[in-house]
């Protein structure tokens, strides 16, 4: 009965990184650099917020758009943090993670025939949404300009059809950002044009050499914030997501996220508060110790051969293969999983503009990185060995 079944979720897949990592996971003795999943715990305090939120009996709905010291917590964060008003009662929603939020407003905004202009190579979480919408992905090469959107590259792909441009930053797959002067030039290019712009901001507490800077700074009036509690406080299976928007687009993004998930985990919730109040500044301790992985990262690969771009924040390199390999970026993952057993993601699960790539997540203990690159070294040697025959 297949033919029955809605044509446009026929024609979607299943996210490239799940299908790889499905794939090589149960392969023995395995050193898996492949899912952004933080290997911190939640912190303990967060913890024992959610146990006594049980314990008090607070297992019912909330308000949709989330309890309301919930959301003023929120708008509070932004403020502090990033330099951004929120009216915590209008322009603030709580959602079951930051995909969810991705997906209700997306939903709110695009209709039939819409672009959207995002960038190539790009997380694979917006492309099968976007077509599920009836709209148009349309992705900007990015590989060619040190993977930074900026407002050169975006006005080369904008139409009379543009509905939408998303700004993920730091970048999953890439790490890359963007910095206060790019993000006011986009802003400027952008600003009384019908046009929104989506920021995906969820590494936002996810950087080294420089604060995050929202977009919203510039363009609030025009500009959906996506953010949550996953990568900031480690806080993955809690699904705690937060939209931020101006109160004449929230009212719509309410109603659809209404209608699809009544509201967020009021349990998760309550944790949630906890982490935006008491541990607003968690995030601290987990972005030094990527900061140290990082540089470890950046160095082995180098002594490696491989060319690299830093990241700017997030937990992952976008690496180059190297053309004596001579192998699409699949097969590279795959003899790098089976014989050396290190995982790593095919750069191709990030839209065609990531083959030739792979990503590297270093979310992981600095024993297991240590051992992961020991492995990819190993390749690299073997590789450059029988050319050398």
């Amino acid at each position: 009965m297949d033919h029955l079944i809605n044509q446009q979720v026929q024609n979607i897949e299943i996210s490239g990184i799940r299908k790889f990592f499905n794939m090589v996971s149960d392969i023995e003795d395995m050193v898996s650099l492949t899912l952004g999943q933080p290997d911190f715990p939640t912190p303990g305090h967060i913890k024992e917020a959610a146990k006594k939120a049980i314990d008090a009996g607070y297992t019912n709905y909330t308000h949709n758009a989330g309890f309301p010291q919930l959301r003023e917590a929120a708008a509070n964060f932004y403020r502090k943090k990033y330099n951004v008003s929120f009216d915590p009662a209008n322009e603030v929603i709580i959602t079951n993670g930051a995909s969810q939020g991705i997906d209700s407003t997306l939903r709110t905004l695009l209709s039939t025939g819409d672009e959207v202009i995002l960038p190539g190579p790009v997380y694979p979480g917006y492309e099968p949404i976007i077509k599920l919408c009836g709209a148009l992905p349309v992705f900007a090469d990015t590989v060619s300009n040190g993977f930074k959107m900026d407002a050169e590259t975006i006005s080369r792909y904008i139409t009379e059809k543009t509905k939408c441009i998303i700004l993920p930053y730091p970048s999953n797959p890439t790490g890359v950002s963007l910095t206060a002067s790019e993000l006011k030039e986009i802003a400027s290019l952008i600003k009384g044009k019908d046009i929104f712009i989506l920021a995906d901001e969820i590494y936002s507490e996810l950087t080294y050499d420089r604060n995050h800077t929202s977009i919203s700074e510039f363009l609030k009036d025009q500009t959906i914030v996506i953010n949550g509690l996953s990568k900031s406080h480690s806080m993955t299976g809690w699904r705690i997501g937060m939209v931020f928007a101006p109160e004449n687009i929230a009212k719509h993004i309410l109603k659809v996220h209404q209608y699809n998930v009544s509201c967020a985990s009021s349990i998760s919730q309550k944790a949630a508060f906890e982490a935006l109040t008491e541990g607003i500044n968690d995030s601290d301790i987990m972005r030094d110790e990527y900061k140290i992985r990082r540089d470890y990262v950046s160095e082995k690969l180098k002594e490696m051969g491989f060319d690299v771009i830093l990241p700017d924040g997030a937990f992952y390199f976008f690496v180059k293969i190297p053309d004596f390999f001579n192998e699409d970026s699949f097969t590279f993952a795959l003899t790098l999983a089976k014989k050396y057993k290190a995982g790593v993601v095919p750069g191709n699960s990030f839209s065609s503009f990531g083959e030739g790539f792979f990503r590297l997540s270093y979310a992981c203990s600095m024993e297991e990185l240590q051992k992961g690159m020991n492995r990819i070294q190993a390749y690299v040697r073997d590789a450059q060995a029988y050319i050398k025959k």
